[in-house]
């Protein structure tokens, strides 16, 4: 014969029913945000990978370009001003360290990239540029990285979203502020950097 349950017994299977979702729930949002902060972390790293590349590209395609030809004296003049740049931004994007640092190292990388735009050799003139292989390789590999970078950042950002989302919605917020989970920075380009720069020696 099947006791029934007194009413005690049924306030206290309610209660540890209660606790137990509650516990369910904890956890699953705590996993939940570890699983989106590192969404974040993976897009970063991504980021910065294409960044680092883009660093390292531009002083050995300027300092290629200037090597390789006579100029004259303006345009030498332009070169050796990029050079000092180019090393200048690279040591800022080396020495960052936190993600707001990289950014702002990566727009002065941004900004080196597109004072090419405005550097234009006729590679015809130089026939010593156009042998060399090491110009059209960097030239190759820089313009590869230019959208590499773009899809990255957008990457990154789209992983921001939906984490800075998540940690704002109730009741996750609850967790995220017990945990010290903190809105992450979106990656907002400069003006007029949006777009890749036309690497142009012709």
């Amino acid at each position: 014969m099947i006791k029934k349950l007194s009413k005690t017994n049924m306030v206290l299977i309610g209660i540890g029913a209660f606790l137990l979702i509650l516990v369910l729930w904890f956890v699953g949002s705590y996993n939940g945000l570890i699983t989106i902060s590192e969404s974040v972390d993976t897009a970063w790293a991504q980021v910065e990978n294409q960044y680092q590349r883009r660093a390292d590209l531009i002083p050995n395609l300027v300092n290629t370009v200037l090597g390789a030809a006579n100029f004259e004296k303006e345009t030498h003049t332009q070169i050796t001003a990029l050079r000092t740049q180019s090393l200048a931004a690279k040591a800022a994007w080396d020495n960052a360290e936190t993600i707001d640092q990289k950014i702002v190292a990566a727009k002065q990388v941004d900004g080196v990239a597109s004072s090419f735009k405005g550097l234009n050799i006729n590679v015809e003139n130089y026939p010593q540029l156009k042998a060399t292989q090491n110009f059209e390789t960097f030239q190759a590999q820089l313009e590869g990285t230019e959208n590499r970078v773009s899809v990255e950042r957008k990457r990154y950002n789209d992983a921001v979203r939906a984490y800075n989302i998540k940690i704002r919605r109730i009741p996750t917020n609850i967790i995220a502020g017990m945990f010290g989970y903190e809105k992450e920075t979106y990656f907002e380009s400069e003006e007029g950097t949006e777009k890749a720069p036309e690497v142009s020696f012709e």
